[in-house]
């Protein structure tokens, strides 16, 4: 089982998953990853559960020792992640020895990045989720971001991961651009703003404001034109809906939106663009291009079939590693703990442990929650 411990927090790390679903009616935000590509790709890559908990990191990482050897993976934006200060790359499988350290020297490109361990990260459910929401305290580590000094798991459930080194093939891994173009359907409220004002959205670039946050991005440029003001009666808010208040500047809405708005909405970004905005700086620029609900589902098509073609990779390689004997373990009370040698070195193949006879006996360690316990174990092979 994975643990460690936070040395810094950063500058804003969360627990989320994917979302705290069908609470909604009775006003609670759904939450969860803003980009839920790279959090799905980080449970794919570990054969996680879609739904496992992961670390949201935003610009500025964290610190993390782990206390034992562990294996995460970690997806989305590159915040130039080190381990025992080597750097290290983002969309794959890494190995962190045991008081390994985990930083962050800051953002080369994007904004959020997702670190997964195995199991997924065990913090208690609230409302069917781990997602936090820092509006209400809900969910998370009490409702907030990380601080100095938590410790975090991952489950005790039986989980062996991918190889280390497992990656996304480069197909699969987003280019983060700095002035993105983002689809978007038009509506539901479209018809609320004149033509020319639908003109200027489409055909304008729009800067991200310092003001935006996990509730919404807000966007600076040429106001969009309304026919008879903003107010409507408060409807629904879907996850990148985009609202244009009197002002007649765009925000849009993200993971920890409010249920409701009561202000026009020109548009909506599709689902397999919402990561460009998730992934976007203050200062980027953006630019919206329509399209209709074909190209849409089309495009959802193609994420989920990134993400379930790297999924079943993984699972492929784990596989593998099981069948050849790879990273054999110790189990004791339903947990399972990799094996060492009384040298310190890791018992990883059946080669490891053939001896000069059919019988050999051998001296082996493993570390449990941060002690080592020596195994003295026969060890028979077959003839």
């Amino acid at each position: 089982m994975t643990e460690f411990e936070v040395l810094e927090p950063g500058l804003l790390t969360t627990v989320q998953d994917l979302g705290r679903r069908y609470h909604q009616r009775f006003g609670v935000p759904v939450s969860g990853a803003m980009d839920m590509y790279a959090s799905r790709i980080v449970n794919s890559l570990l054969c996680n559960d879609e739904q496992a908990a992961v670390l949201e990191i935003t610009l500025i990482g964290p610190k993390l020792r782990f206390k034992n050897d562990s294996v995460i993976a970690l997806a989305g934006a590159d915040l130039a992640p080190r381990i025992n200060g080597s750097s290290v790359e983002t969309w794959k499988v890494l190995k962190v020895p045991a008081n390994g350290i985990l930083t962050f020297d800051g953002p080369l490109r994007g904004t959020r990045t997702y670190l997964g361990v195995p199991g997924g990260i065990d913090i208690p459910l609230v409302m069917g989720s781990r997602s936090t929401y820092m509006g209400a305290r809900l969910g998370g580590m009490d409702g907030r971001s990380l601080k100095k000094g938590d410790l975090l798991a991952g489950s005790n459930r039986e989980s062996f991961a991918s190889p280390v080194g497992t990656a996304v093939p480069i197909e699969y891994i987003p280019v983060i651009h700095e002035n993105p173009k983002v689809r978007i359907l038009l509506g539901p409220q479209d018809d609320a703003f004149t033509e020319n004002g639908i003109t200027t959205f489409l055909s304008s670039t729009y800067t991200v404001s310092q003001l935006s946050d996990r509730v919404g991005y807000r966007l600076e440029g040429p106001a969009i034109e309304h026919k008879d003001g903003a107010d409507i009666l408060s409807d629904g808010i879907p996850f990148g809906a985009i609202q244009v208040s009197g002002n007649g500047q765009p925000l849009i809405l993200m993971a920890d939106r409010g249920v409701t708005g009561g202000y026009t909405k020109i548009g909506v970004v599709i689902t397999a663009d919402i990561w460009k905005i998730a992934q976007s700086l203050p200062g980027d620029q953006i630019n919206f291009v329509a399209t209709d609900y074909t190209d849409a589902l089309h495009a959802m098509r193609d994420w989920e079939k990134g993400i379930r073609e790297i999924k079943e990779s993984a699972i492929g390689s784990r596989e593998e590693k099981k069948n050849s004997g790879l990273g054999m373990r110790i189990t004791a009370e339903g947990e399972h703990f990799e094996v060492f040698d009384g040298q310190g070195i890791q018992i990883s193949t059946k080669e490891d442990i053939k001896g000069i006879s059919l019988q050999t006996r051998r001296i082996l360690k493993a570390t449990v929650s941060g002690e080592t316990y020596n195994f003295d174990i026969d060890i028979e092979k077959s003839a």
